[in-house]
């Protein structure tokens, strides 16, 4: 399984770092558009919906929703705004599995998987067009916390992160997956000429988010009652499963960056 999951990694990973860095950002930015609508099909099985017509009429309102979304890509009148709205949602879906995980609606699945992959698809064609690097930067950011919470976990978990929603998931995989990208975030800021502690702040805080990110779609797939939301990448499961993390850490990271000025709304 582990040696499946690393070949999957490394077939997926490598032509990405070769997409960003040499194709044009239009090209990348419609590249993920296709991976958000394929997430989309993925979550519509999150509905239990009886009919494939449903899932489909689903996945066109969210394409609907993409369309509408590029016409305001980085609209200083717009942009500020639905970065907030993505902020306060994933501050609810924290409140969520902390106080009420079992709570469960078909209509708040729906509407929980528009605001978890629009902002996200904006967010990332931002980071594009400001610099393919910071994208990088940011995935890196994740794969170091899930890597380092995969290591750690199975050598030194012990205690339950969220036993409701993620039985799997430990404090001291969370511990040691932040401190590995620790050593991503150390040398970002050297990368970018950063200033060391607000950058460590926003990069932590994007970090701690995708944590939340990966645990609120297993919240959904719980709800749902499935292990995975698809099996489309060998080892890893379905497209949701590995952009989890990334819906929630992309948004969270284009706003610190507004915070440090190097993004401007």
């Amino acid at each position: 399984m582990l040696k499946q999951r690393i070949i999957t990694a490394l077939m997926i990973s490598l032509p990405l770092v070769a997409v960003l860095l040499f194709m044009p950002p239009l090209f990348s930015i419609g590249l993920f558009a296709l991976v958000v609508v394929l997430g989309a099909w993925e979550w519509s099985a999150l509905l239990s919906l009886q009919s494939k017509w449903y899932r489909v009429m689903y996945v066109l309102m969210v394409f609907v929703f993409l369309a509408l979304a590029w016409r305001y890509l980085r609209d200083p009148a717009y942009l500020p705004l639905l970065l907030q709205v993505a902020l306060l949602w994933w501050v609810t879906v924290l409140v969520w599995m902390m106080c009420c995980p079992q709570h469960k609606s078909r209509w708040l699945t729906a509407v929980a998987g528009v605001l978890t992959l629009v902002p996200a698809w904006i967010s990332i064609g931002c980071l594009l067009l400001l610099n393919s690097q910071w994208l990088l930067f940011m995935l890196l950011m994740v794969i170091g916390v899930d890597v380092g919470g995969f290591l750690f976990g199975r050598r030194f978990g012990r205690t339950k992160l969220a036993p409701r929603v993620s039985p799997g998931k430990t404090w001291e995989g969370v511990i040691g997956g932040v401190l590995l990208s620790i050593l991503v975030i150390v040398a970002g800021a050297y990368w970018f000429a950063q200033p060391m502690g607000s950058f460590l702040m926003v990069s932590l805080l994007t970090v701690v988010m995708s944590v939340v990110g990966d645990l609120g779609e297993s919240l959904f797939k719980r709800h749902a009652g499935l292990k995975d939301s698809g099996n489309i990448l060998p080892g890893h499961g379905g497209i949701l499963d590995r952009i989890d993390s990334i819906t929630a850490a992309a948004p969270v990271f284009l706003y610190g960056l507004s915070y440090l000025g190097v993004f401007v709304t």
